[in-house]
């Protein structure tokens, strides 16, 4: 009997699929197929989904529009939020204000002059009640973007869904909780790096057993590019901290094609728009590869890696701001091609202040314009087969198994990163060791503990700044093109207002709790601490008391202590 092909392979899955009603045809009216290849090519949602996780592309279901916002108080956040859902935004994405993100509270003196001016702040569960009031959370997904104080920041949303009357169970999001990109690039973290494994382990059990729609981690190359990575690194630096999280799952007995499917990718979408459509198609066939060959992952879901974007902030300028409305529009059309399953398109005056309203709109129309007008969502990886694309594929994919073997050389491993037999064996040795043992993990300890990934980012980051100033790398309005007419923006403006009344609600709340309720929650939460016992429900329970979070995040402080960089010349 014959072999079927690809095509027919791809066929079956296509007819088998739901197909939204819509016209997919040109502008011109010209009929257009769903997907395009030769018979024994790879073929859109087939392994290793180079070419994308769905054979019907965005036939099937086309990308979230997920904006990302937060400035001051819940309750203008708030407002915000309703305004973009009520424009057609698909899901939120929240922004914490500095304090909220060191886990420390509004009137904590460390906190004085940042209350809500990068994000809204959050000091307890009634600023999540006023954050989502009128918001639904069983019906509405969230992504929060916060990787130190993630988990107790998390059960504060979750005693809010309470108050809502949702059925938990059914609540759908993403956490960000990425702590090892925040030692890598970021540095917004609260203890060291075993600490926050463990909190992160008992995250993705309790998720795993009583959310099992919540992602409980969102792996972060986001940051890692801002702070200056190339693709390849942002590719192998995220891809690898991402296997660690594996081994943390599979460290604590937990079946890889049960928790796989609650990781899910954060990626920054650049400007350079054939390397950019070129990096997620290579990590998506890394990601897969790895997870069957390495991990043992068998079903597709725990195989796929599932992917939010954001278009580059390091691309804005305040140089004639209005072209960054240009350059979000072609990366946002970047992580489209590349097959983004959610995105955000930053807003024009970003580089000055947080989003005006009016610059919110322009970045959400932008996805609209995309979405709605230019014929991409008719095909599915409409530039698979360029010889360009395949080619930047494959060599972006082989610059971050270069990656791969200096990661695992650093945690004392002799393999290759291309063998995955060999890999896998390891895997299964590792069973019954902590994580911090196991093959991959071990590499990112030792690169952060020696400072490898921050010296190899800074590398890369002075190589594009000397190409800059010698002018082989330009930027327009910047370092060429530089006259202009464009006047001064108006900028929003985070009053000092929102600080003074924060830190006034914050003591209102402190007096009309029940102080004795909080320290004996807060007791019990150090003493599930102490043991293997799941802090999840302790620090809920906390949370449920009113507890605030630089009490929960100072208590775990002073338990676990406070990590500090090595310093590194």
């Amino acid at each position: 009997m014959a072999q079927d092909s690809a095509r027919e392979r791809w066929q079956r899955r296509y007819d088998a699929s739901r197909v939204r009603t819509a016209d997919f045809t040109t502008l011109s009216g010209l009929e257009v197929e769903a997907a395009y290849g030769t018979d024994d090519s790879e073929w859109p949602g087939e392994f290793p989904f180079t070419r994308g996780l769905y054979a019907t592309g965005y036939r099937g279901r086309a990308w979230t529009i997920r904006q990302f916002a937060g400035f001051g108080n819940a309750r203008q956040t708030n407002e915000r939020y309703k305004m973009i859902l009520g424009r057609g935004g698909g899901g939120l994405s929240v922004a914490f204000d500095m304090p909220t993100l060191m886990g420390r509270d509004s009137d904590d003196p460390k906190s004085l002059g940042e209350v809500g001016h990068c994000g809204v702040a959050v000091d307890t569960a009634a600023d999540t009640d006023a954050l989502f009031d009128g918001i639904p959370l069983e019906d509405v997904t969230t992504s929060m973007t916060i990787s130190g104080p993630a988990v107790p920041v998390f059960c504060m949303m979750l005693v809010t869904a309470e108050r809502q009357g949702a059925d938990l169970s059914k609540l759908n999001g993403t956490l960000q909780t990425d702590i090892f990109k925040e030692y890598i690039a970021q540095k917004e973290w609260l203890f060291g790096p075993e600490p926050h494994l463990r909190l992160i382990g008992d995250l993705m059990e309790y998720c795993a057993a009583e959310i099992p729609a919540y992602k409980p981690l969102s792996v972060s190359g986001y940051h890692i590019r801002e702070a200056g990575s190339t693709a390849a690194q942002e590719i192998a630096f995220t891809l690898a901290d991402g296997f660690g999280y594996v081994e943390l799952g599979l460290s604590r007995g937990l079946d890889v094609d049960a928790f796989a499917p609650g990781l899910s990718f954060f990626f920054d979408s650049h400007v350079d728009f054939f390397e950019e459509v070129a990096k997620f198609r290579a990590a998506r066939r890394i990601w897969a590869t790895w997870l069957r060959d390495v991990y043992g992952a068998e079903t597709e879901k725990a195989q796929w890696m599932r992917f939010h974007t954001q278009t580059a902030g390091v691309s804005l300028t305040a140089q004639q701001p209005y072209n960054n409305v240009v350059r979000t529009g072609i990366e946002a059309f970047a992580a489209v091609l590349g097959g983004t399953n959610s995105l955000h398109t930053n807003a024009l005056d970003e580089t000055l202040a947080l989003p005006s309203e009016q610059a919110a709109e322009i970045a959400l129309r932008t996805q609209q314009v995309i979405m709605e007008e230019t014929g991409v969502v008719n095909v599915a990886d409409p530039l698979g087969g360029s010889w360009y694309v395949e080619e930047l594929t494959d060599r972006l994919e082989a610059e971050a198994y270069e990656v791969f073997d200096r990661v695992l050389a650093m945690g004392g491993s002799t393999l290759s990163a291309r063998d995955h037999g060999g890999l896998a064996a390891a895997v299964r040795e590792s069973t019954g060791r902590p994580v911090e043992q196991w093959p991959m993990t071990r590499g990112i300890l030792r690169g952060i503990e020696d400072g490898w990934f921050m010296s190899e980012i800074a590398e890369a980051a002075f190589q594009y700044q000397t190409a800059l100033e010698k002018g082989d790398k330009r930027i327009v309005g910047v370092n060429c093109h530089e006259e202009s007419v464009t006047h001064d923006l108006e900028i929003l403006r985070v009053s000092h207002e929102v600080e003074v009344d924060q830190v006034r609600d914050l003591a209102q709340r402190r007096r009309v709790r029940d102080r004795g309720r909080v320290d004996e929650a807060l007791h019990r939460m150090l003493e599930a601490a102490r043991s293997q016992e799941n802090m999840v429900p302790a620090m809920l329970e906390a949370c449920r008391a009113d507890a605030t979070l630089g009490e929960i995040c100072d208590a775990l402080r002073a338990e676990w202590g406070e990590y500090r960089e090595p310093a590194r010349f």
